[in-house]
């Protein structure tokens, strides 16, 4: 391996192989630092990836966390805080300045979940965030009557499942980007998010982009980028 490249992370190391590779240049060349998916990992693991990048760092912050490795991860770092409704599990906290807006919108009060996921994420990445939930296309008068605020925002992340429809409607609605986020809430034939996601990725209003199902932390991320963007403030 090239050594330039080589020296841009560093492995945290079982005794008999090394289970992770942190990335210490990620902040440099995407000007976000590294988040930990939590799902899959053992406690052994995970909490020897927070407990490095806690001390390298400050903080680290990752998703879809579990009960069991939250209270794994308290007993290393006292201070960590887990958020049961969006899995987020964090410790410390970023000094950045928050920016812009990002409007987050769900459906129902069943997607809030996914919804809090992207809104965690978007403020750990420094995005002002305002959220609007429980206004699907079956009560469309609770949409429109936050058009104006909505309508506010440098981006915004729409969240739904059944058939996902309102992303449409509020692309129909706004002048900004929308980021629909698909989620696997829903009946039977919602095959657990998959309806919604075709009815997304085929949406006929203009500047609808779509994420994979349930993926609240990759519609924050593109939207950060948006925000940033929007606001003059890319990092270099």
């Amino acid at each position: 391996m090239n050594k330039d490249l080589q020296n841009t992370f560093h492995g945290l190391d079982s005794g008999d192989y090394y289970y992770a590779r942190l990335d210490d240049d990620r902040y440099a060349r995407q000007g976000f630092r590294e988040v930990i998916y939590c799902e899959g990992k053992s406690l052994k693991h995970l909490t020897g990836i927070y407990q490095d990048m806690y001390d390298r760092y400050g903080y680290a912050f990752g998703t879809r966390a579990t009960k069991e490795q939250a209270a794994a991860l308290r007993q290393v770092i006292p201070s960590a805080e887990y958020d049961e409704i969006s899995r987020i599990l964090k410790v410390g906290k970023t000094e950045e300045d928050r920016i812009g807006n990002i409007c987050i919108c769900s459906a129902g009060t069943a997607d809030i979940g996914v919804c809090e996921e992207a809104a965690q994420t978007a403020e750990y990445f420094g995005g002002n965030v305002t959220r609007i939930y429980d206004i699907g296309v079956s009560g469309i008068n609770r949409l429109l009557s936050y058009t104006d605020t909505i309508r506010r925002a440098n981006c915004v992340v729409v969240v739904a499942g059944m058939e996902g429809a309102l992303a449409s409607v509020v692309g129909g609605l706004v002048r900004v980007p929308v980021i629909a986020v698909p989620t696997s809430v829903g009946y039977g034939a919602g095959f657990e998010g998959l309806s919604a996601l075709l009815t997304m990725i085929n949406s006929c209003a203009n500047g609808v982009t779509v994420v994979n199902i349930d993926n609240g932390y990759g519609a924050a991320y593109t939207a950060t980028q948006i925000n940033r963007l929007a606001c003059g403030r890319l990092e270099k």
